[in-house]
Parts: C-alpha cells; structure tokens; sequence
C-alpha cells in the first residue's frame, strides 16, 4: 500500500493537519507521522484523524520529536549509546512514541536501534563515500581502507549489538499491548547497529514475535550496495520471511538518497519490488523537502503501474 513520510513537508507548516492536506493532495491517503513533527503539530495532526482526513498508518521514532533537541534529529539519543542517562532517555521518548502511534491508530513503528560510538565519532562511512565519488571503488586503496573498517566494527560490534537487543525486547513488551509492529530499520552506514550480518540475527531471535519486524529501506541498502558493502537483492533475499514494509526513495551516485524513484537514481525498483514486496505492505515514500511536488507526481504514476505488477 502506498503510505508518504510527512519529512517532505512537515518543516513547511505549523499546522499538523496542514501536512496531511498537501499529502492528500498528492494522490497520497495515508502517511506515515515521521521524527521531525513537533509537539506543537500533534493536535492538528489528531484532528485530521479524528475527521477522516488522513489515515495515519505508521510512525517514525520518535514522535514528536524531542523538545530538548533542536530540528530534527532521530539520533539524537541512541540505544547503544556509552552513556546510560542517554539509552535510558532513548527509550523513554521511544515509549512515548509507542503510545502516540496507538492514539493516531497507527499499525507499526520505525526504529533506529544505535550505531558503534567509536566508529560513529570518526564518520568511518564518509571516507568510502568520498572515494567512490571520486572513481576509487574497487581500486586496492579503497579494498584496504574497507577491510580495516570492517575489522574494527567487528572487534567493536558486540557490546552495541547486544545494548540494541536489549532495548529492543523491552519495546516489543510494550509493541504487544499496543498491537504495533516494531519495524527495525536497515541503515545507510557501516557504523549503524544492526549491520548486514546482526540483522538476520535479530530477526531469526524474533522470528515468533509477529511484533517485531524488519523495515527495509531502499535508500539506506543502495548506499551500501554503491559501496560494496553488500549486494541489494542478496541482502533481501536473505530477510525476505521478516520483511513487514520499507521506505522507497531513491539514490544518486553513491550516497545522496531520499530522492524520488524513477528520476535517475540506482535503486531498480522494477525488478527489487515483484520479487521481495505485496502491494499489501506499507511501501512509505520518505523523500527529502527538496524533492519536487511536480516530480512525486510523475514519480507516482509510474509507482502505480509497477505496483499491479506485485503480488497481493
């Protein structure tokens, strides 16, 4: 089913049931409350409910965002953080955002479970990004800089993994009151928890947990793929039977991702989408405010096609 982030246009209002009027208006019924809606923005954004407006179908942790950080930061309290006031404020604005998704009548939430602080602090992504921009991918320097961040993330690894465990039996407890789905979000850099080789891991453990998913985006597994870290449709092959929905967006050479499908980018939604996706799975457009309306527009027409292509 087709559900849109309100991170393109929540920043352009003050008004939460504003939002979910321009969505509608792009041929959008129901949406996703993403992590950069204020407090502020909740009452509008209930009443749109409350009148039939809008569908709100998911939330995005957390929800409303902190009031305590400024703009729109989703990371801003991690999981797996070193200091432990910070995983505990992490779950408490995570419990917050579980009980706002049940009063929005929401279906599941987005998590972000953490990253490795060692290798967060020194950005060990950005340096792959920058040599494959500049035509170094695959080269031996860029085979030797990768091996080395792929041996201190796994000495590293770990202690994070376990920290996004934990948190995440403690929020399925509470998922299952709720009757929400926990939707555990692949990410875009190597330093992020869980990575390619956790997350098959923690879906296997949760396996007989129906509230405990994996949230696929597309974005975030192409950067990865342009990077060779891992290859896209092996990656969904390998989560397929945990699969509950994604975020579609788009990737311009190698990491400039939340963009519109069909524009140019890398990710081959044509062939990714018939084989690992149901049109009944919440497919959430999360697009950079850059975007143009005109383009999502286009962008959508051709969406609707492909999606009479997926199986029911």
């Amino acid at each position: 089913m087709n559900v849109f982030s309100t991170c393109w246009n929540s920043s352009r209002h003050k008004d939460g049931g504003a939002v979910c009027d321009e969505i509608r208006e792009l041929g959008f019924e129901r949406i996703e409350a993403s992590h950069g809606i204020p407090l502020s923005m909740m009452p509008g954004l209930i009443k749109a409910v409350e009148e039939k407006r809008i569908i709100v179908q998911g939330v995005h942790n957390f929800c409303p965002a902190p009031i305590d950080v400024p703009g729109d930061a989703p990371d801003a309290y991690q999981f797996t953080s070193y200091r432990a006031e910070r995983r505990e404020r992490a779950m408490r604005l995570s419990l917050e955002t579980l009980m706002v998704a049940a009063r929005l009548e929401a279906k599941y939430v987005v998590l972000h479970m953490g990253s490795i602080d060692l290798l967060r602090r020194s950005k060990a992504t950005r340096p792959l990004e920058h040599l494959a921009r500049h035509g170094s991918l695959g080269t031996r320097e860029y085979a030797a800089f990768k091996g080395e961040l792929v041996r201190k993330r796994a000495k590293l690894a770990p202690l994070y993994f376990e920290r996004a465990r934990e948190a995440l039996h403690q929020l399925a407890e509470k998922a299952a009151e709720y009757n929400l789905v926990l939707g555990v979000e692949g990410r875009s850099n190597f330093e992020q928890v869980p990575g390619e080789t956790e997350m098959p891991l923690l879906m296997q453990e949760f396996k007989d947990n129906p509230h405990v998913m994996y949230w696929h985006d597309f974005g975030h597994i192409q950067r990865k793929h342009n990077l060779l870290l891992l290859d896209h449709a092996q990656h969904l092959q390998g989560l397929q039977p945990y699969i509950y929905g994604g975020h579609v967006n788009d990737v311009q050479w190698p990491s400039r991702d939340h963009r519109a499908p069909f524009f140019g980018g890398d990710v081959d939604f044509r062939t990714l989408l018939p084989r690992f996706f149901r049109r009944s799975m919440p497919l959430t457009w999360e697009l950079s405010e850059s975007v143009k309306r005109e383009d999502i527009i286009t962008a959508k027409a051709m969406w609707d096609e492909l999606m009479l292509t997926l199986p029911e």
